[in-house]
C-alpha cells in the first residue's frame, strides 16, 4: 500500500524519539573519544580550566597570557561543565552536544511551524523530523562538533531567533502584544554576540530587516517592543563587554607598523578580530582565504548527503514564491524565511573573509527547506494536493536516481577498494609514517585529509567497511524503497545509513588522533613525572602553541615556546604581567644543559637532537603521530 494513503495523526513522540536516538549515537557516543586536537580545539578548553583555577571569568588566558580572539560563552559553558564533573575533556564536551541537541528540537519546532497547516498536520511533523534528521546526519554539523568551535551554537541562536521572531511577527499583526517572543529574541541575539562577537548580531538582524522589507510590513517595527527589548539584549551582553574593556585597557604597544601605539582588549576584539577580519587585514594573519566557488561547494558538502535534494528544493520555494501556483500564507512565509536566511549567510561571506566552514550558519535553512521538500514529496501540504506532491515525489526520485545514489555507489566502490587492496600494516606502525606531507593546506580544518595515502588505507579498513555499508544503505536501498513510494521508509533508511558512515568518520578521527593531537605524549610525560618526580621540570613546544596544546591541558602544567611569539598568544604577550614562556634556540640550549628536566615536543627530533647533543644528553621519552618528546634527563 502506498504510504501517503497510511497516514493519520502526527506522530510528534515518534519523531522526537528517532531525533533524540540519533543525537545519542552520534554525540554522546563520541564524547569520550578522542582526546583533544591541537589548535582551537585544546585552545578553547584550556582557557575554560584556567578560568576556573583563576576565578577570573571575564579575560581569558591560555598559558597564563591574555587570549582576546573569543567571546566568552563557550568559555564559560565548558569551564561550567567541568566544575560540576571535573576537568576531564569530555565533561568540557558535554554542553556543545547538549546544544546540538537544543538545535535539533529547534530545527524540529521550527519545522512544524512553518509546514504545519490546518487539516494536515501530518505533513508538517515529517517535514519537521526530515529537516531536524537533515541536520543532525550531514556531514558538516557532525564533522564540526567533533572540536570545540562556536559555530553550532551560531547555528541554535539563529534558528531559536528566527523562530521567534515570526511568533512576534504574528502577534504584532493580530494586534496581539508581542512583549516575550520579543524578549526572547533580544537574549538570543545578545548570546549570539557573547558566542562569537559581532557576526552574531548580523544575521538575525538582517534577516528581520530584509524579511520585513520584503513582507512590506516594517511598519510594524515600532510594535516589536523595542525599548524593553533593548534593555533585554543590554543586560545580557554589557556586562562583560564592560568589565573586560575596563580589565584590559590600552597599554603602550612595542613599534611596529601594524600595531596602534596604545592597543588593549577594545582594539584587538572589536576591531582587529572584526573589522580588520571582515576586510581580510587582520594581525597576525592566522587563517587561510577560501575561493568564493570553493566555499560554495563545501556549503554543498556539509549538508550531504541530503544537499543531493536541493535541486527539488530550490525549485518548490521558487515556485510558491514566484505566484507559479496558489500557496497559502504559511506556506509563502517557510519559502521566504529559508530562502532569505540561507542567501544571508551565503551572501555575506561571499563578501568578506571565508573559511570553509563559515557556512554552517546557513545549514538549519537549508536542511529546513530540504525537509518540506521531502515532506510534500510524501504527502503534500495543504492545496491541490495530488498535483504538487506527485511533482514533488517525482523530482525527489530523479535527484535520488541520478545524483545521491550515483554519488553513493562510486563512494561505496572506492572505500570497498581501498577496504579490500589496502596493505595490512604491521602492528605498532605509525600512521606518520605512512602518510603524505602537504603543509601549505593546513591552514584549511580538514587539510590533513590530503596526506592520506594508499597504504594509510590498510589501518582505517574498518572504518572503510561502515561507509561501503551505509553508502549501499543511503543510497541503493533508499533509491528502492523511493521509488517502491514507501518515502518514509526510505528517508530513514537514508539517515540511518549516514549514521553508519558518520560514527566511521568518528572512528576515523580516533586513529587520526596521534597526529591532530598530543593525548598520548602528555600522557608519557606525566606518567615519567610520577615515576620520578622532580620539582623544576620545564615542557617546551617547538614552535607556536598549536603544535602541541593539548599539552596545557592533559599535562595541567605550563608550556614553554621555542619561537613560538605568533598568533594566539602574540598580542596578550606584550602585556607586562605576561609569563616568561617564550624562547629562542640558543636559550633552549642553556636550558638544556640547566638543572632542570626538560621535556620538548618537536616535529623534528632528529635536527634537535643533533643541535641539542652538545650541550647535554638526549633521549626519546614518547613517539607518536610525527612528534616526538626529547628530554635530557
Amino acid at each position: 500500500m502506498n504510504e501517503r494513503s497510511t497516514h493519520s495523526e502526527p506522530s510528534h513522540r515518534r519523531s522526537i524519539a528517532l531525533i533524540v536516538l540519533t543525537w545519542l549515537v552520534l554525540q554522546v557516543g563520541g564524547l569520550f573519544s578522542p582526546g583533544l586536537l591541537d589548535d582551537v580545539d585544546s585552545i578553547y578548553i584550556e582557557i575554560a580550566r584556567e578560568m576556573l583555577h583563576r576565578h577570573d571569568y571575564v579575560t581569558p588566558y591560555i598559558d597564563g597570557i591574555r587570549f582576546f580572539d573569543k567571546p566568552p560563552l563557550m568559555y564559560w559553558m565548558a569551564a561550567g561543565s567541568m566544575a560540576v564533573f571535573g576537568e576531564h575533556d569530555w565533561a568540557a564536551r558535554l554542553p556543545l552536544a547538549i546544544a546540538v541537541l537544543a538545535l535539533l528540537m529547534s530545527v524540529y519546532a521550527l519545522g512544524l511551524r512553518l509546514y504545519s497547516t490546518s487539516g494536515k498536520q501530518t505533513s508538517g511533523d515529517r517535514a519537521a523530523l526530515y529537516s531536524a534528521l537533515a541536520l543532525g546526519t550531514s556531514i558538516g554539523p557532525y564533522l564540526y562538533t567533533r572540536f570545540f568551535i562556536p559555530d553550532i551554537l551560531i547555528c541554535l541562536w539563529m534558528t531559536l531567533g528566527v523562530h521567534l521572531f515570526l511568533v512576534a511577527l504574528d502577534r504584532a499583526s493580530a494586534q496581539r502584544s508581542a512583549l516575550w517572543p520579543c524578549v526572547g529574541f533580544a537574549v538570543a541575539l545578545a548570546l549570539n554576540l557573547l558566542t562569537k562577537g559581532l557576526i552574531g548580531l548580523v544575521f538575525p538582524l538582517a534577516f528581520v530587516f530584509f524579511y520585513l522589507l520584503l513582507t512590506r510590513q516594517l511598519r510594524l517595527l515600532p510594535r516589536f517592543h523595542l525599548l524593553v527589548s533593548g534593555g533585554a539584549f543590554l543586560l545580557v551582553a554589557l556586562p562583560w563587554h564592560v568589565m573586560a574593556a575596563l580589565r584590559n585597557p590600552a597599554i603602550p604597544m612595542p613599534s611596529r607598523i601594524e600595531l596602534p601605539a596604545k592597543a588593549g582588549w577594545a582594539w584587538f576584539y572589536l576591531y582587529n578580530e572584526h573589522v580588520a577580519r571582515f576586510l581580510g587585514k587582520r594581525v597576525p594573519h592566522d587563517y587561510g582565504l577560501t575561493p568564493v566557488w570553493l566555499f560554495l561547494v563545501y556549503a554543498l558538502v556539509w549538508v550531504m548527503p541530503w544537499s543531493t535534494f536541493l535541486p527539488g528544493a530550490i525549485a518548490q520555494v521558487y515556485r510558491q514564491l514566484g505566484h507559479r501556483y496558489t500557496v497559502t500564507v504559511r506556506e509563502r512565509e517557510a519559502a521566504l524565511t529559508v530562502t532569505v536566511w540561507a542567501l544571508l549567510v551565503l551572501g555575506f561571506f561571499t563578501l568578506s573573509s571565508r573559511q570553509e566552514y563559515y557556512s554552517l550558519p546557513a545549514l538549519p535553512a537549508l536542511a529546513l527547506m530540504i525537509g518540506g521538500f521531502l515532506a510534500r514529496a510524501e504527502c503534500g501540504n495543504g492545496g491541490p494536493v495530488d498535483k504538487r506532491a506527485d511533482r514533488a515525489n517525482r523530482t525527489a526520485l530523479l535527484c535520488h536516481g541520478w545524483l545521491l545514489m550515483p554519488l553513493a555507489s562510486v563512494t561505496a566502490v572506492v572505500c570497498a577498494y581501498f577496504a579490500i587492496t589496502a596493505p595490512h600494516p604491521a602492528p605498532g606502525t605509525d600512521l606518520a609514517s605512512l602518510l603524505s606531507q602537504n603543509p601549505a593546506l593546513y591552514n584549511l580544518s580538514l587539510g590533513h585529509l590530503f596526506d592520506l595515502t594508499g597504504d594509510a588505507m590498510g589501518l582505517f579498513r574498518r572504518p572503510l567497511v561502515m561507509v561501503t555499508l551505509g553508502m549501499l544503505a543511503l543510497g541503493l536501498i533508499s533509491f528502492l524503497l523511493r521509488r517502491s513510494s514507501q518515502t518514509y521508509s526510505a528517508n530513514l533508511t537514508l539517515a540511518g545509513g549516514m549514521l553508519a558512515v558518520l560514527l566511521a568518520m568518528h572512528e576515523g578521527l580516533v586513529r587520526f588522533n596521534p597526529i591532530l593531537g598530543s593525548k598520548s605524549l602528555a600522557d608519557a610525560i606525566v606518567k615519567l613525572q610520577k615515576a620520578e618526580p622532580r620539582a623544576n621540570d620545564l615542557i617546551v613546544l617547538d614552535g607556536e602553541l598549536t603544535t602541541g596544546s593539548t599539552l596545557l591541558f592533559y599535562t595541567r602544567q605550563p608550556v614553554h615556546l621555542v619561537n613560538g611569539r605568533i598568533n594566539g598568544p602574540w598580542f596578550g604577550s606584550f602585556w607586562p604581567d605576561a609569563p616568561a614562556i617564550f624562547e629562542t634556540d640558543e636559550s633552549l640550549r642553556t636550558l638544556w644543559r640547566g638543572p632542570a628536566r626538560v621535556f620538548l615536543l618537536t616535529y623534528n627530533p632528529e635536527s634537535r637532537a643533533k643541535y641539542l647533543g652538545g650541550p647535554g644528553p638526549v633521549r626519546t621519552l614518547a613517539a607518536a603521530g610525527g612528534k616526538s618528546i626529547l628530554t635530557n634527563r
